[in-house]
């Protein structure tokens, strides 16, 4: 059970699809004030029809800093004052390019790094002030990869060991 949870605060990205959209559906059915960033406006507008007013939507790309740190000034600004942010999810993940280590560029490795370390990274930064405000915790969501390698996913096992290794640094 979560003590006064209609007065905590919670931002999730890869809301799209996936773990980022159950996450934020379940967290908006048990009450709490969701902040779900989407990569796009047809998965913005998906979820939001699917979800109770408390449920806000953000058009968020953890690639671009840009986009962070709007997404940051709109969350500053929807919390109440004195509000820290009592958690993120820093769930945005792909899993590019399933081939040998032969095949892959430095640029597949780039490519997964970009949005599952990475952005990870950037959204922890910029978020991290109002985290600390309320004492909220950070939620990376890595994969058994990350303590194993697996032909044909070197560059995803990359990304994840390497936000793995972030989460144990924060």
């Amino acid at each position: 059970m979560i003590d006064n949870i209609a007065s905590r605060y919670v931002v999730i990205t890869g809301c799209d699809t996936g773990f980022g959209n159950l996450l934020s559906k379940r967290l908006d059915i048990m009450g709490m004030n969701v902040i779900s960033g989407c990569l796009t406006d047809d998965g913005a507008k998906k979820l939001k029809d699917e979800c109770s007013g408390r449920l806000k939507t953000i058009i968020l790309d953890v690639t671009d800093e840009i986009s962070v740190q709007k997404a940051a000034a709109i969350v500053r600004k929807e919390l109440p004052q004195k509000t820290g942010l009592w958690g993120l999810v820093n769930n945005a993940g792909v899993m590019p390019n399933f081939a040998p280590m032969e095949m892959l560029t430095v640029e597949d490795f780039q490519a997964a790094c970009k949005v599952n370390l990475f952005g990870a990274i950037s959204m922890t930064l910029n978020f991290l002030p109002l985290i600390r405000q309320a004492r909220g915790r950070v939620v990376n969501v890595c994969s058994i990869v990350a303590t194993s390698a697996y032909p044909g996913l070197s560059n995803y096992c990359i990304s994840k060991t390497g936000l793995k290794t972030f989460s144990t640094c924060i």
